[in-house]
C-alpha cells in the first residue's frame, strides 16, 4: 500500500516581510483565504502566525489571532497549529498568550536557543515598503532566539499537559534532537511525537542532503522509528529539493510562504496553495498518497478539533 505523507503549510510566519513578496499574506483576509486554499490543495496541517493588519509586522496579540483563527477553523477541517515561537523579538509570555487562550490541537515548539538570522536578505533590497522592515531584518544579526530548557519545560507543562496541545518539535540542529530526548526521559513528551527537521536557516543546520541522513539515523537511535513522525522543512530555494528527498526517505513535508517565497527559480509563489499543489504533484510522481486531516490527527494522537476550548 502507498504510504501517506502529511503536508504542513506555514502560511505567513514572522521571517519574511511585505517588501520581499507582494504575495505574502499579511492582512487577516489574505491569511484566511490563503490558509483555506492551502488546505483545499492538500495541506492537512496549517501552521499559523499573526500579523499587525496595518503594516504586516509579526504580532503575538491574541486580538490579531482572533481575526484569523476562528474563520479558518470554520472553513476547513485542517489541523490548526499555532506558533509558540512567534518571532525572535517576542518574550515567552507574548508567545504563549494566544496558545494558552486557544488551546490548539498543535503548537510549534523550538527545541533550543540559537542564532537565527536573515540579515543577509537586507542587502538585496533598496526600497522598503514599511519603516519597520529594514531594522527588523538587519537586527536579526544580533538576536538570540531564546528557548531555554526552562522555557521548553514551561511550554510542555502549561500548554501541553494543561491544555492538551501536542507539538511540532522544531529541530534546527542535531543537538535539538538530544534536547528532545532529554524531555522524553523526563516524561514530559510521549510518543507519537512530531519532529520537524529544519535545514537552511543561518544559525542552524545547512541544507546539505547528507545532513538529512544524519538526522534520521540519530532520531531512530534516540527514539525508535515507531515513536515519532518525521517531517522536513527546507528554507528558501532548498525547499522542494530537500522535501522531495525527505519524502523518498519516509518523511512528511512542510511548505509555505513562511519558509520560502518562491515556487521555482526566479518565480515568486503567488500563494501558499501553489506550493502545496506543487508538492502534491511531486508526491504523486513518487507514488505517495497525501494524508487527510483525519489521518494526521490519528497518527499524531491529537485531541481533535471538537475538543478545542477557548477561555474568554
Amino acid at each position: 500500500m502507498a504510504r501517506s505523507v502529511i503536508i504542513s503549510c506555514a502560511v505567513t510566519g514572522a521571517i519574511h516581510t511585505p517588501t520581499m513578496s507582494p504575495h505574502l499574506p499579511v492582512t487577516p483576509e489574505a491569511i484566511i483565504e490563503q490558509a483555506v486554499a492551502a488546505a483545499d490543495a492538500g495541506a492537512a496541517i496549517l501552521h499559523l502566525h499573526a500579523r499587525h493588519p496595518d503594516d504586516g509586522r509579526p504580532s503575538a496579540d491574541p486580538a490579531h489571532f482572533e481575526m484569523i483563527v476562528p474563520a479558518i477553523r470554520e472553513r476547513t477541517d485542517a489541523v490548526i497549529n499555532i506558533t509558540s515561537g512567534g518571532s525572535t523579538s517576542m518574550t515567552l509570555e507574548q508567545r504563549l498568550a494566544f496558545p494558552m487562550q486557544f488551546g490548539p490541537e498543535m503548537a510549534s515548539l523550538n527545541m533550543g536557543s540559537m542564532n537565527f538570522s536573515i540579515h543577509p536578505a537586507a542587502r538585496k533590497i533598496k526600497q522598503w515598503v514599511h519603516p519597520w522592515e529594514q531594522p527588523y531584518v538587519e537586527g536579526t544579526e544580533d538576536i538570540i532566539f531564546r528557548n531555554t530548557f526552562r522555557d521548553i519545560r514551561r511550554i510542555l507543562i502549561e500548554l501541553g499537559e494543561g491544555r492538551g496541545t501536542r507539538f511540532e518539535f522544531e529541530c534546527y540542529d542535531l543537538g535539538h534532537l538530544y534536547n528532545l530526548a532529554h524531555f522524553l526521559d523526563e516524561g514530559l513528551i510521549k510518543p507519537p511525537f512530531f519532529v520537524q527537521s529544519i535545514f537552511g536557516i543561518l544559525g542552524g543546520m545547512g541544507p546539505d542532503p547528507e545532513n538529512m541522513a544524519v538526522i534520521r539515523n540519530t532520531a531512530d537511535r534516540l527514539f525508535g522509528r515507531e515513536s515519532y513522525e518525521w517531517s522536513i522543512l527546507g528554507a528558501g530555494r532548498h525547499q522542494m529539493p530537500l522535501l522531495t528527498i525527505g519524502a523518498a526517505m519516509g518523511a512528511n513535508v512542510r511548505v509555505g510562504l513562511e519558509d520560502n517565497l518562491y515556487l521555482g527559480r526566479g518565480e515568486l509563489a503567488k500563494s501558499n496553495a501553489d506550493q502545496v499543489a506543487k508538492m502534491a504533484r511531486i508526491l504523486g510522481e513518487l507514488s505517495l498518497e497525501i494524508a487527510t486531516p483525519a489521518e494526521a490527527r490519528q497518527r499524531l494522537a491529537l485531541k481533535g478539533a471538537p475538543s478545542i476550548t477557548e477561555s474568554r
